[in-house]
């Protein structure tokens, strides 16, 4: 059970990406004070918190709401998880976002940043699929501690930027884009193998 809650950390850290996210947080809020930034970090981790335990608690209502099933939204979601972890590899992830954020209101800023960037298509995906898998408990466990590690990185992001800069962002970025792309094979293969057996 430990080592199953160990695997459902690091694939949160790796779906949530929060090293990815700050390198957006930090760009978006650097003209701000210091209160400003850490209200800004509060409402973006809120809201990625609202929609990842919307997401535990309704669970396969979702899917059947949109008629579908697990071994489907697997599927997909390794498809979306791959291509997640293709621009992560290739340092793509973050291109778009930077130059949208520039000069939002602090609430949008969060909004942005909480869903898509931190609670998007693929962390819906992962939720669903660990509920399934794991059980609500262990997934939510999980993912209470991948966000409460996010907001402590946005409440110092501007000490951690200058500490291990761009690059070693970009490498790291790079590194779990490779372990996103083998998940995503990973869902795929297991969606397939259950729905031909």
């Amino acid at each position: 059970m430990i080592d199953i809650f160990i695997q459902l950390i690091i694939l949160f850290v790796v779906i949530f990406d929060p090293l990815a996210s700050l390198a957006v947080f930090f760009s978006a809020t650097s003209s701000m004070k210091k209160k400003d930034r850490q209200k800004t970090a509060t409402y973006a981790v809120l809201v990625a918190g609202l929609l990842s335990l919307m997401v535990i608690v309704l669970g396969e209502t979702l899917l059947e709401l949109f008629s579908t099933n697990i071994e489907e939204f697997r599927i997909a979601g390794g498809i979306i998880l791959g291509i997640l972890g293709i621009k992560m590899a290739l340092g793509g992830s973050l291109s778009n976002n930077k130059e949208k954020l520039k000069g939002d209101s602090a609430r949008a800023i969060a909004a942005i940043i909480g869903t898509p960037l931190l609670t998007g298509p693929a962390a819906i995906t992962a939720i669903l699929v660990a509920i399934n898998d794991y059980g609500r408990f262990l997934t939510g466990m999980s993912v209470l501690i991948v966000l409460t590690f996010t907001v402590i990185l946005f409440y110092q992001s501007e000490r951690i930027h200058k500490f291990i800069g761009k690059t070693t962002i970009q490498t790291v970025s790079t590194i779990l884009g490779l372990i996103t792309i083998a998940w995503g094979v990973k869902f795929i293969t297991i969606g397939i193998k259950a729905i031909f057996s």
